[in-house]
């Protein structure tokens, strides 16, 4: 999204692991997974800004990070079939030289389609659910299985542009 953006970047992500607290709500488990991703990148590359964000689903008060497996993958789309839930991404954007930094989030609801077992399937042999909150994307095959987002449809995708736009440029950071 930054690339289409025509954002000029550099991908350097650097081995963290997200941690899954059931006892954090979604926005405090996104934040302190984004901070987490953003400080270990800054500090290998201090001079430069860093953006890193994290994304999660809840349903029923209930946050589904990645599933292990596929059968866990199913289990959280059948979960989610039918019903409305939120997609919270939090974003960190940071500057160790400068110590500047900023962050934000963004709920949205997403409302699935009714789900049966089939169309689990086809969806699944399109996408690889292990890398990814809920065990779908909203992008490419996810209209096979969203109903509606309300709010952020790039929220949803993973990283909120109209918010990460409008923080980047507080860096002096501007689309080519």
């Amino acid at each position: 999204m930054l690339l289409e953006a025509k954002f000029e970047f550099e991908i350097f992500a650097p081995e963290v692991d997200e941690r899954f607290d059931v006892d954090l709500t979604l926005r405090e488990l996104t934040a302190f997974n984004a901070i987490r991703k953003a400080m270990t990148a800054s500090r290998l590359r201090p001079k430069n800004v860093v953006l890193a964000a994290d994304t999660l689903v809840s349903i029923d008060d209930n946050v589904l990070g990645k599933p292990k497996d596929k059968n866990e993958a199913v289990a959280m789309l059948e979960r989610l079939s039918g019903r409305v839930h939120d997609v919270c991404t939090s974003v960190f954007i940071c500057e160790l030289a400068s110590a500047k930094s900023t962050s934000f989030h963004e709920i949205s609801r997403v409302h699935f389609q009714k789900l049966n077992r089939s169309k689990i399937d086809n969806y699944l042999a399109c996408v690889d659910p292990l890398d990814k909150a809920g065990a779908y994307a909203a992008q490419g095959s996810g209209r096979e299985i969203i109903e509606k987002i309300d709010g952020s449809y790039t929220n949803v995708v993973g990283l909120p542009m109209e918010e990460t736009i409008a923080a980047l440029r507080e860096f002096g950071i501007k689309p080519l």
